[in-house]
């Protein structure tokens, strides 16, 4: 039972987070409508909802205690009582932080600032107050009488009520919470004998009449989230005591005291305690206990059925992934076993090879399909961001997003979450001007930030503009010298804008001329960088003056399988990312020319491209005469590079195995892999080629760049 809870709790915290994200992205688009959506209330105030009834079942009354008076704001502006003017806003933005801290905290059995969540909910407390008074004369009612138009509900929860992490007290407390009269009559009818009672199973059912000037809309939110786990009825009428309710009279009483914080709620016989939020004391009625045991019907349809996904630990996915990478090398191992058979059999073989190859195909998209989630993920954390960085900077904002849909795998995800942070903070510092700089320009006061995400080929490309000043050429130029990254003696004209672009991404870089709180220490483009490239990715940038920046990121869609071309350097059999090769060539002698420093360039198309002798990279041995060589062209961003090797030779899907966890970081290598053979053979990382060559030929990597 301990352990189902856990799992129950841990499912509660991850929906918490969800509808947070819900809450403050609705938030954010409130913020921008001259006029009220009362959809995106709804919204916003059913993700509150769900939080609050999660908490209450877990008995986390930290946390449903603070999302009742936030859900009693939300209420009113639903009733169009309040307008969700930018303070109230700004309000339940710093409120959703602190549910979210409060999650944690409960997730990590740490502490939260109790300071910060008393002085919330006194400044809640303070926007609904003017309209308190109306609703205390609402519900303090003197001898309460059942009047016609009064609601009837009746309740009978499911035996297995409880297994759902729902509890009936809880639907109880949040019919008091509506601040209206209310008495409940507890039906015992379906308790067992006391030697067949399971403790996990629930037996009593409620007869409630409820004060008939609530909506019923708000009843049925209540019990929305049961409906499917409970035999429920609803109806309007003057209540006459008929002869099915006769059994025994009960007299019921609802106690207005308030729980110890730490205390769960306890129903005994007939009396239902309240929440915290105090009511005046309710009259009783006298009601008659139901003896009939039949249950109303069951309803056709159920919340389940409508369910279209599940939860999945990310540990037993990694295990299917697993799984399916082992039948990738099995169906290899197959192929190449197929090349000693007769030709007799050579023909069953190879339809049963192909058979199995289209199958494992078909069952790896199905198996990664599982982990590629929505880069919206990502993107929804921005807009806070920016609405907060604007406010701070003094400039006006647009945010805009594209493409918010495309998927890729989790791990990706997770990791490219911050270098997007990076990347937006930058383009609202740096990149767009105040207000009254851009009107001088003669551009709009409000800048533009986009957000593009958009597959191409295997990879999924990620693009930051913005519509601001653009790169200081001569600044940036100035910082680098300055910083020792370029020679003193290094003249600007001499850089391309490529070149000067990439600058920002050295350690330590950066162009503001005062430390701050958003930026100016240069730390930051250089861990971007570092980050996209250990994902297998590159980032690149262009800029144009006065009309703005734009970063790009490629990034690959798994990092788990890829196609992989083989190719063979000294006895080594090596893996090329198949989406990193341009083309390969003959190496003819009249297009080769060496530089200064010995650097041996290729004329391929008009373009200079360096040549990386890849025996003598990986102390293999000596390469000899380039004439007549093979060149394997391939690109990472905007650098090209070319590997000399001695053979091609097949095109491949490899596993990605890791090298940091089975043995150890190696610089030029993103992983390995198992081949048909059973051999071991490394996958080149080709970002990590190109920049260790261009770092190793200095200040020779800018005129190789440039020419």
């Amino acid at each position: 039972m301990v352990l189902k809870m856990n799992q129950l709790r841990r499912i509660f915290y991850e929906e918490c987070r969800e509808n947070l994200e819900v809450f403050e992205r609705e938030l954010l688009t409130l913020n921008s409508l001259c006029d009220i959506d009362l959809d995106t209330i709804n919204t916003i105030f059913r993700a509150i909802h769900s939080i609050k009834g999660g908490g209450a079942t877990f008995s986390l009354y930290q946390i449903s205690e603070f999302t009742h008076v936030m859900e009693t704001l939300l209420d009113e502006a639903r009733e169009g009582k309040l307008h969700l003017d930018t303070n109230i806003i700004n309000l339940l933005l710093r409120s959703g932080d602190c549910i979210n801290s409060m999650v944690v905290a409960y997730e990590t059995r740490s502490d939260f600032d109790h300071n910060l969540r008393d002085e919330l909910i006194h400044k809640l407390g303070q926007l609904i107050e003017s309209d308190e008074s109306t609703k205390k004369e609402r519900v303090s009612k003197d001898n309460v009488k059942l009047n016609n138009g009064d609601w009837i509900i009746n309740f009978r929860p499911h035996h297995d009520m409880f297994f759902s992490g729902n509890d009936p007290v809880r639907i109880l407390r949040e019919l008091f919470d509506l601040g209206a009269y209310c008495d409940v009559v507890c039906i015992t009818d379906s308790l067992p004998v006391l030697s067949e009672i399971d403790p996990e199973m629930c037996y009593l059912s409620w007869l409630i009449i409820f004060d008939g000037h609530i909506e019923k809309r708000q009843i049925d939110e209540i019990f929305e989230w049961v409906e499917d786990k409970c035999d429920l009825s609803i109806s309007r009428q003057l209540i006459e005591i008929e002869k099915k309710f006769i059994d025994k009279e009960v007299e019921v009483e609802i106690d207005s005291d308030v729980h110890p914080p730490d205390q769960s709620p306890v129903l005994m016989d007939t009396q239902v305690t309240e929440p915290a939020v105090t009511t005046p004391a309710l009259k009783h009625v006298a009601l008659k206990q139901q003896s009939s045991k039949k249950q109303l019907p069951k309803k056709t349809s159920s919340k389940l059925d409508a369910v279209s996904s599940i939860r999945v630990e990310t540990d037993k996915v990694d295990n299917l992934i697993n799984l399916v990478g082992e039948l990738v090398i099995t169906q290899s191992m197959l192929t190449e076993l197929s090349q000693d058979f007769s030709e007799r059999k050579m023909e069953r073989l190879q339809s049963g090879l192909d058979q199995l190859l289209k199958n494992t195909k078909e069952l790896q998209a199905s198996v990664f399909n599982i982990r590629m989630l929505s880069i919206s993920f990502a993107f929804d954390r921005l807009p806070r961001l920016i609405r907060n960085l604007s406010a701070q900077l003094g400039k006006s904002v647009e945010l805009v997003i594209e493409g918010e849909q495309t998927e890729l795998d989790k791990t990706v995800l997770e990791h490219i979450s911050e270098p997007l942070v990076h990347l937006v903070r930058n383009a609202v510092d740096h990149g767009l001007e105040v207000p009254d700089v851009r009107a001088s320009k003669g551009k709009p006061k409000t800048g533009k930030v986009s957000l593009t995400a958009y597959h191409q080929g295997g990879s999924i490309l990620i693009e930051v503009r913005d519509d601001g000043a653009g790169l200081n050429k001569e600044k940036v130029w100035k910082k680098a010298i300055e910083k020792g990254l370029l020679h003193h003696s290094t003249v600007l004209n001499d850089l391309s804008d490529h070149q000067v672009a990439n600058l920002l991404f050295a350690p330590g870089f950066s162009t503001s001329d005062q430390v701050s709180n958003v930026s100016g220490r240069g730390v930051g483009m250089d861990v971007v960088k570092r980050n996209i490239e250990g994902l297998g990715g590159h980032i690149d940038v262009d800029s144009e003056p006065d009309v703005g920046c734009v970063f790009r990121i490629s990034l690959p869609l798994t990092l788990a399988i890829l196609e992989g071309q083989l190719l063979k350097v000294s006895d080594q059999v090596y893996v090329v990312p198949l989406i990193s090769i341009i083309e390969s060539v003959l190496i003819e002698s009249d297009r080769v020319r060496v530089v200064t420093g010995g650097v041996e360039l290729y004329r391929f198309r008009d373009e200079n491209i360096p040549i990386l002798r890849l025996k003598e990279e990986f102390a293999l041995g000596a390469s000899g005469t380039l004439d007549g060589g093979l060149l394997c062209l391939v690109e990472a961003g905007v650098n090209r590079i070319g590997l000399l090797l001695d053979e091609m030779l097949g095109q491949q899907q490899v596993v990605i195995k890791s090298l940091d966890s089975n043995y150890t970081k190696v610089n030029g290598f993103s992983g390995a892999t198992i081949l048909g053979d059973g051999s071991v053979s490394l996958i080149l990382d080709v970002q990590g080629l190109i920049t260790c060559f261009l770092n190793r030929v200095d200040d020779n990597s800018l005129n190789i760049a440039a020419a």
